[in-house]
């Protein structure tokens, strides 16, 4: 298995003869990097500047048996209208990289956290203007948002419903501008 996390690993399971350009195509990648960065690379059709393995959706790669390969992904929540796009760019990208045979499972338990976004999506999210949310921790004091583009603390929630089902409205009371916050799980 492959997973999307920094100590990744590879299991394969076997080489297959192949009978045609595109099986020994997808034979040919035995160590899992390949289909892993594929995936990896795909981007979050509702967030374009994040990839899936940055916010955490993509959570395994499997090799298996004949080049085939197996994709688990986490939807943000359950009904997740974008899972079919994401299931689609998936299996195209691995194509594209030489797997022809790809199954892309969803996985929903665990279900998915916002603690599974990287440094660097959390980076993206705020530099495009997206309020990342704040890692999870026990405290009794109330964390305030801050506003992706002055910094300021000052903020409140518009609505709790944003322009994707997995973004809640803000604005900043100190530049007035409205952005865009990951909803927290």
């Amino acid at each position: 298995m492959v997973t999307a996390g920094s100590a990744a690993t590879a299991r394969t399971g076997g080489t297959a003869v192949a009978a045609d350009s595109e099986s020994a195509a997808a034979a040919a990648h035995t160590d899992g990097l390949t289909a892993l960065a594929a995936a990896s690379a795909v981007v979050d059709p509702e967030l374009p500047f994040v990839t899936i393995a940055e916010l955490g959706i993509l959570r395994a790669v499997d090799e298996l048996d004949g080049g085939r390969v197996a994709v688990t992904i986490t939807p943000t929540y359950t009904g997740c209208p974008a899972v079919s796009v994401i299931r689609e760019d998936v299996r195209v990208a691995l194509a594209d990289a030489g797997f022809p045979d790809v199954e892309v499972r969803t996985r929903l338990s665990p279900p998915w956290s916002t603690e599974w976004i990287s440094e660097d999506g959390r980076r993206k999210l705020a530099d495009a203007g997206v309020a990342p949310p704040a890692p999870t921790r026990t405290t009794l004091l109330t964390i305030t948002v801050r506003c992706p583009q002055c910094g300021s603390p000052d903020t409140e929630e518009l609505s709790r419903f944003g322009s994707t089902a997995c973004t809640a409205l803000w604005r900043c009371r100190a530049c007035t501008e409205p952005f865009p916050r990951v909803k927290e799980r």
